[in-house]
């Protein structure tokens, strides 16, 4: 499954999820949980379960249950047991015993192998439990991270400064939670950029993240979608220095490291010239 884009819709909007799988996201996130005023739960629910019985757009759709802690999970995954969908996100995980607990319930309910998302730096000690989801990754599609749940927890003013970028106790949330994804073995996804109708500075935070490591981002309206697309995808430029790497490395077979174009490069720039080329979709 391709994840350059994520994209948020709430459950209780059936209109919006049906234009919401006719966009071009590589995915979609069919909300249970913040999007969905709590007296709101069951009705969203309801439509879910409508929604999977008859969707035939071939969309990837993850559906982001509550949390562990609301009480509400159960229901949820009810909800799931006669149309499941592609994979379910999870909101203020926190690590290798969350995925557990959630695990048990599932076991229960004959989904015990659908892969799951974690969002997983939305409480101050989730972000202490980052490195066991290692232990535990054959069990997780992505892993995503999220500000908003944590700065309100701890009685942060804002998580972001005036020019939209992250305050330094944030700065380390996301970098761990890279980490954190990159030591498991599965994609990173950047978390939401909230100001939907502010393309430029979406641009440059999905370059940011692009360059940083993530491998798509989440996405709260259809419109922020091609803006992402186009910062996870290489330019041609990038492209075009990763094949000359590549071709570099099979012209001389055995090399652990070599001159290109005057520049020594070694096995690590190959491993990322790979990456580029996967990340185009080309060969």
């Amino acid at each position: 499954m391709r994840l350059r884009s994520l994209l948020f819709v709430p459950c209780d909007r059936p209109d919006r999820m049906a234009k919401a799988v006719r966009s071009s996201a590589d995915a979609v996130i069919l909300d249970l949980e913040d999007s969905v005023a709590h007296a709101r739960k069951a009705e969203a629910r309801a439509a879910l379960k409508a929604f999977l019985a008859s969707d035939t757009s071939g969309m990837p759709k993850l559906v982001r249950i509550n949390s562990l802690e609301s009480r509400l999970v159960r229901t949820d995954i009810d909800a799931l047991v006669e149309h499941r969908p592609d994979g379910l996100v999870l909101p203020k995980a926190a690590g290798r015993s969350s995925i557990e607990h959630l695990d048990r319930w599932l076991d229960a309910a004959g989904l015990g192998d659908i892969p799951l998302l974690p969002i997983a730096t939305e409480t101050p000690s989730a972000l202490f439990e980052l490195g066991s989801y290692r232990e535990i990754s054959g069990r997780l599609l992505a892993l995503t991270w999220g500000a908003e749940d944590l700065s309100a927890a701890i009685g942060a003013t804002t998580a972001r400064d005036a020019d939209g970028r992250f305050r330094p106790p944030y700065e380390l949330a996301r970098s761990l939670a890279l980490f954190a994804a990159h030591a498991a073995g599965v994609p990173a996804i950047e978390t939401v950029y909230p100001e939907f109708s502010d393309l430029a500075m979406l641009a440059s935070v999905a370059r940011a993240a692009a360059r940083d490591g993530f491998s798509g981002m989440l996405a709260i309206h259809p419109s922020q979608i091609d803006t992402i697309h186009a910062a996870f995808v290489p330019s041609d430029e990038e492209l075009a220095r990763a094949r000359a790497i590549v071709d570099a490395f099979a012209g001389q077979e055995g090399a652990g490291a070599l001159s290109l174009d005057g520049e020594m490069i070694d096995a690590p720039h190959l491993k990322l010239a790979k990456q580029v080329i996967a990340r185009s979709g080309s060969t």
